[in-house]
């Protein structure tokens, strides 16, 4: 069981030659929404739940002093209007349906006993959760979207819920500005010379996403440093890629909180065997591309440098439908 509805990757407009990191804003087609409801039981979820109660420490974290509520609510709002099926918002109490659980104010409220056989795992998980982070937890188990609060004024990140990071650890960007997060990023010149146009753009009242997309050997959607396999690759050949080769994509969108300059920053993984999506020569082909003129540092920065060759070859053979 996967999410209750297809997550909109473009792979056209992501996928592009010469490869490069950059801002890559569009807008949002009318009626398109910022949100996925999970499934009971689906992968996102399960691992979710797992890091929430294992490391939630390391998953919601928040600067000192600031508040966050007026966010929350927008996010709230939002969720019950795209999915009301889903959850329910009366400005003050959250209802998950599927998830069985309400929050108010902080303090949890059991609705029926859930669904899939998770209804004592995820209300364990939220009591043991502090109460002011229980709502954060809720939206994170009940939608397959990440999120992160950004203070578009400063540019700064002080406030995050993100349980499925992409080889980053959240604990060490929060409080960060826009600038120092994405310094670590290989050929990041076009990215960060945009931030601050890109913090006014997305602050506005237009709504905005945007996509990301990497190869892995990695299977898991949540990807924390700390429990990635540091060889990532090990010896692998072009024999071994179909079997260990993963596509990760990511939708960020943009969502503005009224009365503030606060922005939602939604992040929602996916997660499929290279080798399926290969199976669309015309893919194969524009991926062989952008991969072939990625540079040396953003070959490193993604760990692809060891297989890069191989890699090539592969997806030289799928483009040519073999």
């Amino acid at each position: 069981m996967g999410i209750m509805q297809p997550m909109s990757f473009d792979f056209d407009a992501a996928v592009t030659a010469p490869f490069r990191m950059r801002p890559g804003l569009r807008r949002l087609a009318p009626g398109a929404r910022h949100l996925t409801p999970l499934a009971p039981g689906s992968p996102h979820q399960r691992e979710k739940l797992a890091v929430l109660s294992a490391f939630a420490g390391q998953a919601l974290l928040q600067s000192a002093g600031f508040d966050a509520n007026a966010a929350l609510r927008t996010l709230c709002e939002v969720a019950a209007r795209e999915h009301p099926e889903v959850l329910a918002w009366d400005g003050v109490e959250a209802q998950s349906f599927a998830l069985g659980v309400a929050v108010r104010s902080g303090e949890l409220r059991t609705l029926h006993a859930g669904s899939f056989g998770l209804g004592d795992e995820i209300s364990r998980c939220l009591t043991q959760l502090e109460p002011r982070w229980r709502l954060a937890g809720l939206l994170s188990l009940a939608f397959a979207e990440d999120i992160a609060i950004i203070d578009a004024a400063t540019g700064h990140i002080p406030w995050l819920a993100v349980t499925l990071p992409s080889f980053w650890a959240p604990e060490e960007k929060v409080g960060l500005h826009f600038v120092q997060i994405h310094a670590p990023v290989a050929d990041n010149e076009l990215l960060l010379r945009a931030a601050s146009a890109l913090m006014q753009v997305v602050s506005g009242e237009q709504r905005w996403e945007r996509f990301v997309w990497t190869i892995t050997s990695h299977a898991r959607l949540h990807a924390h440093p700390q429990r990635v396999d540091p060889q990532r690759w090990g010896d692998a050949d072009e024999h071994d890629l179909p079997a260990r080769a993963w596509w990760r994509s990511e939708r960020q969108t943009f969502i503005p909180v009224a009365g503030t300059q606060q922005v939602l920053f939604t992040i929602a993984i996916q997660m499929q065997p290279l080798a399926e999506l290969l199976r669309d020569p015309a893919k194969a082909r524009a991926l062989h591309e952008a991969v072939a003129s990625m540079s040396a540092a953003v070959l490193d920065y993604r760990s692809l440098h060891s297989v890069h060759e191989p890699l090539l070859r592969w997806l030289a053979r799928a483009a040519a439908g073999a």
